[in-house]
């Protein structure tokens, strides 16, 4: 599971980054709204922990461009404003929690578990495009009938294509996604593993479904040939 948390005060921001992590999830920390509300809508994340008061564009602003944009990511409000007011704009503005600062630790621990379990969407099994299936379950790929050995990395990165089929997905996008990294230029690591996916997927087969999109990144689609 991975958690965007938004605040620009430092010790809160490293102390829920920490706590977090420790407890298993995944963290990315943004300081302003700005930096924030790009992150929400450019990355996926199971859930937003987001503070009202930021520098740039407040939180109140940063929920309405991710529900305007079609983003339905569980989203908690840990914010110093107390008021009824305050509450009641948030959850009418589409937050799914509110709680207030100074909190204790294991009460946001408990809210973000609960969110995340009542956010949890069906998957489907299987995964599909063209004669091109994954089963998320059994966690096995094939290609015209004939089953696909993947590593473990391989198989992250061709769900993600398959999840995302038709968008451009970006280098740095595809290192933060399966890597757990942040990209590096000096890192060939991305090209490395679609060079071998290719090889697997796309080289014996008809039509090819991976693609680059030059200085912007991959998309997996069918193309008329």
């Amino acid at each position: 599971m991975k958690i965007l948390i938004v605040e620009d005060e430092p010790k809160t921001g490293t102390y829920l980054k920490q706590g977090l992590t420790e407890a298993g999830f995944i963290t990315d920390l943004a300081v302003t709204g700005t930096d924030g509300q790009y992150l929400a809508l450019t990355e996926t994340f199971d859930l937003i922990i987001l503070d009202v008061m930021l520098p740039g564009i407040n939180g109140w602003d940063v929920l309405r461009a991710l529900r305007a944009a079609g983003k339905s990511m569980p989203v908690l409000f840990l914010t110093a404003r107390d008021q009824v007011d305050d509450r009641v704009k948030g959850l009418e503005l589409g937050a799914d929690d509110y709680l207030v600062k100074p909190f204790a630790f294991s009460e946001l621990l408990a809210r973000v578990r609960t969110l995340l379990r009542r956010g949890k969407v069906v998957e489907p099994d299987t995964l599909t495009i063209a004669d091109l299936e994954i089963n998320l379950v059994r966690r096995r790929a094939s290609r015209s009938g004939q089953r696909i050995d993947l590593t473990a990395k391989e198989f992250m990165l061709l769900t993600l294509f398959l999840q995302r089929q038709g968008e451009v997905l970006s280098r740095t996008l595809i290192a933060s996604q399966v890597w757990d990294m942040n990209f590096d230029s000096d890192t060939n690591v991305v090209e490395v593993a679609i060079r071998r996916l290719r090889a697997k997927i796309d080289d014996p087969f008809e039509p090819k479904l991976i693609h680059t999109v030059r200085g912007m990144g991959y998309v997996m689609e069918l193309r008329n040939q």
